[in-house]
């Protein structure tokens, strides 16, 4: 197969003629394509012969390697033992100039910019267990990012591809980010965050993420928080059932940071909530009730702490951080909103992140709707909705 493609290229392969040999011979996705072409070719020549591909793909023992390390070594910086968000960067420029369902974005260099840095927030919030922005070959090889990757060669549609690269998804993130960031200078305060959810969270929850005890900020400004940062926020907010965002909320907890959550840490934030029960007239619930109602859904190894491999263990932990921070949630999982639990019976794939964006994406591109119609333009919403901001 070699031998064949480079029989019409007896001087060599450019890197747009190179993706055949990325697909069909390395059998690798082909989002991978300019990076591997500049591996082989580290003097920037332009040119990708037989013999250099043999050198590093044979002699260099890549063909012995499973699929994760051979990505893992094509984006990695030479000498280094972990990949950067940085290193992800051409297999993103590689996507969004070939991919057809991102086609519509050529034309919008800020909002590209946008969609890569989005997409590389999701990875490695999802796979950089550690938190250190430092991927290595194990979290790689844990994760689900290539399954993704290859599927983007398998898939036109880039919303049917849900695992990070999703259109939709990433254009539910940035408009809550556009929404919230009222003087759009790319951060966000206490006071705008506050706003999230329509009011949904507690002033002392707000304050415990910005101490940046569940996570460092990224932001250089004191007292903001960067888009980066509200992506973790918001995928941490909106899929408490996924082990990243069990962790992140733990920490918020854990006050003393000792590793266990206690009854005292569990009723100071429940506080909070009780008083914006009693403010809007809703029916107050007694913290005993709420803790033996938390009990019973952890069913933790000791009775008087909870642990967050406690929290692991029960499928019912997202709604304990609701309870004692998130009042729309915390209400709506109280009164067992028949909405929620039949799209969760047909959709049983679905995390609750998705779920989340699909309803987010569904209610903008119904405003859209009303807008083009307010403005004498009624044509039926179809194509992706286009940053407007």
């Amino acid at each position: 197969m070699v031998d064949q493609v480079f029989s019409n290229y007896i001087d060599g392969l450019r890197v747009d003629e190179f993706k055949s040999i990325t697909k069909e011979v390395c059998k690798l996705p082909s989002i991978l394509s300019p990076a591997l072409f500049t591996k082989i070719d580290p003097n920037s020549t332009g040119i990708v012969t037989r013999d250099a591909f043999i050198k590093y793909w044979i002699d260099g023992n890549m063909l012995t390697m499973d699929t994760a390390s051979q990505i893992y070594h094509i984006l990695r910086q030479q000498g280094s033992n972990y990949l950067r968000q940085d290193d992800f960067k051409p297999v993103l420029d590689e996507l969004l100039g070939t991919h057809p369902g991102l086609e519509f974005l050529r034309n919008s260099s800020e909002f590209q910019g946008r969609y890569a840095e989005t997409v590389i927030y999701r990875i490695f919030y999802y796979i950089n267990r550690s938190g250190t922005g430092r991927l290595t070959l194990r979290e790689l090889k844990r994760g689900n990012l290539i399954a993704a990757m290859q599927q983007l060669d398998e898939e036109d549609d880039i919303n049917k591809i849900i695992r990070y690269f999703s259109y939709e998804h990433f254009y539910v993130i940035y408009c809550k980010f556009w929404e919230l960031d009222g003087d759009h200078d790319c951060f966000i305060d206490k006071d705008n965050l506050i706003k999230y959810g329509n009011h949904a969270l507690t002033y002392r929850i707000v304050d415990r993420i910005f101490s940046q005890v569940p996570r460092k900020f990224t932001s250089k400004v004191e007292g903001k928080m960067s888009y980066e940062d509200f992506v973790y926020f918001i995928l941490a907010e909106e899929d408490k059932s996924s082990e990243p965002s069990l962790e992140y909320w733990f920490k918020c907890i854990d006050l003393d940071g000792n590793g266990v959550i206690t009854r005292n840490e569990m009723h100071f934030f429940f506080e909070e909530q009780l008083h914006r029960m009693e403010c809007i007239t809703q029916e107050p619930v007694l913290f005993k009730d709420i803790l033996c109602q938390i009990i019973d859904m952890i069913g933790p190894e000791e009775e008087n702490c909870i642990t967050l491999q406690d929290l692991k263990g029960s499928k019912l932990s997202g709604n304990v951080f609701n309870i004692l921070f998130n009042l729309n949630k915390f209400m709506a999982f109280e009164t067992r909103d028949p909405f929620l639990i039949r799209q969760e019976r047909e959709e049983p794939n679905l995390t609750e992140w998705d779920r989340f964006a699909q309803r987010e994406y569904l209610r903008l591109s119904m405003e859209e709707d009303v807008e083009e119609v307010s403005n004498g333009s009624p044509d039926v919403w179809e194509e992706p909705l286009e940053p407007q901001f």
